[in-house]
């Protein structure tokens, strides 16, 4: 696989830890541009919930791959979903990367995720399937990542501070 001209500065990690909010803040303060492929998947495909129920999972891991595939040609940061690393073709893709894995504790994530329409976190406690989540693919978030920060406190100005600092020489055209 070629690397692409302009790398993508990719955002990974667990549902709730922050991948959106963090990763526009970081497009904004390197000038560069901002993508989610949730986001992506969602305007083209419908709700990603919906999308679970009426497809299932398996088909919306594909959708997932294509959309992830196809953003990873754009510069620019890249938030991609929780599940993503899971194929094994994306993680082939994210080494021509700078990969960013943002964690976060889960007593901190539960104010974050609570209500949010996630759909592996539907039944009696979304928490303890979040940490069960999480610890399946800590493993892969770890073999795919650079560097890691932690969401879990301080003000989320110190962490786009950080990600921006780490990330700077790393995106050619960035603007720090």
């Amino acid at each position: 696989m070629s690397a692409p001209q302009t790398p993508s500065l990719v955002l990974v990690g667990p549902m709730g830890a922050g991948k959106t909010s963090i990763g526009r803040r970081v497009a904004k303060a390197l000038g560069v541009p901002f993508s989610d492929t949730d986001a992506l998947i969602a305007r083209v495909h419908g709700p990603i919930p919906e999308l679970f129920r009426s497809r299932g999972e398996a088909a919306f891991r594909e959708l997932e791959r294509q959309v992830v595939a196809g953003a990873l040609a754009e510069p620019g940061v890249l938030a991609l979903g929780g599940g993503a690393v899971l194929d094994a073709r994306t993680r082939d893709a994210l080494q021509e990367h700078p990969v960013v894995l943002l964690s976060v504790a889960p007593h901190v994530v539960a104010r974050r995720i609570v209500g949010a329409g996630r759909p592996l976190l539907e039944g009696s406690d979304p928490i303890a399937a979040w940490q069960r989540i999480f610890a399946e693919r800590k493993p892969l978030y770890d073999a795919v990542a650079d560097v890691e920060f932690d969401t879990s406190r301080g003000p989320l100005s110190d962490i786009v501070t950080a990600v921006v600092a780490w990330a700077g020489t790393r995106i050619p055209g960035a603007h720090v």
